[in-house]
């Protein structure tokens, strides 16, 4: 899956920092390549797909509480889920953004408000929809980490080549 050769784990052929790999995309979100761009019509239309799913089986659900003939137990239940999606939406659109380790407070709860992710899932999933059609979900943080990384390599190596041009000079003269 990967575009670049490795010589070891978290370097390239020519010594550099290798480009960490996103989910579905591999590390082409590196050069943008044909496949790239298959993979993002694909993505998106995968997340569009599931989020239709999941809005339609929540759509069910409500349905059956409304055929129970408990209208305000329908209303309360159609204001939770539009509550939960907005939450986890918010949540997710974070994560792609910034990365899980930015989240804080009540988005960094996993285990107390799995729940509220479940029912959210669908705000989730639109969130990730809408996010593949600007770039790669999470793209735009691996490649900030991935040219800060390349950056810091350029210049130890400028810096080690400067090093031994030096060292060379002494031994000249």
């Amino acid at each position: 899956m990967s575009t670049t050769s490795t010589t070891s784990p978290g370097t390239t052929a020519a010594g550099g920092p290798a480009p960490r790999p996103i989910r579905w995309f591999g590390t082409t979100w590196v050069e943008r390549g044909t496949g790239y761009w298959l993979r993002r019509a694909a993505v998106s239309l995968g997340a569009l797909a599931a989020t239709a799913a999941g809005a339609l089986l929540l759509r069910l659900g409500v349905s059956g509480v409304r055929l129970s003939e408990a209208a305000p137990l329908s209303l309360l239940l159609m204001l939770a889920i539009g509550v939960c999606s907005a939450l986890a939406g918010l949540r997710n659109w974070k994560i792609l953004t910034e990365g899980k380790d930015s989240l804080t407070g009540w988005m960094a709860e996993e285990k107390q408000l799995a729940g509220v992710w479940l029912v959210g899932s669908v705000g989730a999933l639109a969130v990730y929809f809408a996010r593949s059609l600007v770039e790669a979900p999470g793209e735009g943080l691996k490649r900030a980490v991935h040219d800060q990384e390349r950056a810091a390599w350029h210049r130890r190596s400028a810096a080690r080549a400067e090093r031994d041009a030096r060292k060379a000079a002494r031994r000249r003269s």
